[in-house]
């Protein structure tokens, strides 16, 4: 979570896998193109952590749909692919005048914790900003709060990571 006590792009990278454990692992990103100056700054955060900590560029594949609400199904059939170590989805939901907000944002959590509940070695990768206001979003998407691209780039290497 982003507060003012954690900033979402600092970590130890002593606590990542080594570069030979992922070089050669493949890591797919659906970002929504809905509020795009936070999804895509983010999204750059993103391949560049993964890049940084050893992830071949050519190894990672970007989707863009519409919204935030459509990232579920892009990572549902991202992992019927079935060569992914792990996927990451980037949104933005800002807070309205309706309970749009509420909808979108139960459907797309839902919806993740579904497909990580799945059996199938794929992890997804919860990189979605619920924010009540834009400046918070800007806050957690390159600004005072990091960018919360960096978090799901290195969550996801984690998580793809686990040793049974």
């Amino acid at each position: 979570m982003a507060t003012k006590y954690q900033n979402l792009s600092e970590y130890n990278a002593d606590l990542m896998p080594d570069k030979e454990t992922v070089v050669n692992q493949r890591y797919a990103i659906a970002v929504a193109d809905w509020n795009p100056q936070i999804t895509h700054t983010m999204l750059h955060g993103a391949i560049e952590t993964l890049e940084m900590i050893g992830v071949k560029s050519e190894n990672i594949e970007v989707i863009h749909v519409p919204g935030t609400f459509e990232l579920t199904y892009a990572a549902k059939t991202l992992i019927n692919l079935n060569k992914f170590n792990s996927i990451i989805i980037i949104g933005c939901v800002i807070q309205g005048d309706t309970p749009h907000f509420d909808y979108v944002c139960q459907s797309v959590t839902s919806g993740a914790t579904e497909l990580n509940l799945i059996q199938n070695g794929c992890p997804v990768i919860f990189g979605v900003l619920t924010t009540n206001t834009l400046q918070q979003a800007l806050d957690r998407a390159g600004g005072k709060h990091g960018n919360k691209g960096v978090e799901a780039a290195t969550t996801a290497i984690k998580m793809a990571n686990i040793v049974w």
